[in-house]
């Protein structure tokens, strides 16, 4: 189950990083409206350009990180699960042990009783 949680997880963070890259290329791309002004617009065209790539870079910095900080805490609350998951078998199977020693030390005169009765029903039968 929780492959498939991981596989679907991998794939929605593929086609939104995939869709914030595709959308960078186009906002990088010369626009053929704007050649139309070259006078005022050519001194700030690349300073635009390069300003948009560092905007699209920080924010694709600033979603892998998010998503590896994700990753890291669902590990971690993973493994904890884990654990909690262990403490209650090994508490299961101590309720079982002293339930079995509770058992034992209640039927076993109950058994030598029962044997006793037998053995006194033989020998006068005898």
């Amino acid at each position: 189950m929780s492959e498939i949680w991981r596989r679907r997880s991998l794939h929605v963070l593929f086609c939104f990083l995939s869709s914030l890259l595709l959308q960078s290329f186009s906002g990088l791309a010369d626009d053929p409206a704007s050649s139309k002004n070259s006078s005022k617009s050519d001194s700030h065209t690349p300073s635009i350009g390069a300003n948009t790539g560092s905007k699209v870079l920080i924010i694709f910095l600033a979603i892998v990180a998010v998503g590896l900080f994700s990753f890291f805490l669902f590990k971690i609350w993973q493994k904890k699960k884990r654990e909690e998951q262990y403490v209650r078998l090994l508490k299961l199977f101590e309720e079982d042990d002293e339930l079995e020693d509770h058992m034992a030390v209640v039927s076993a005169p109950s058994c030598s009783a029962a044997l006793n009765r037998l053995l006194v029903s033989k020998t006068q039968a005898s």
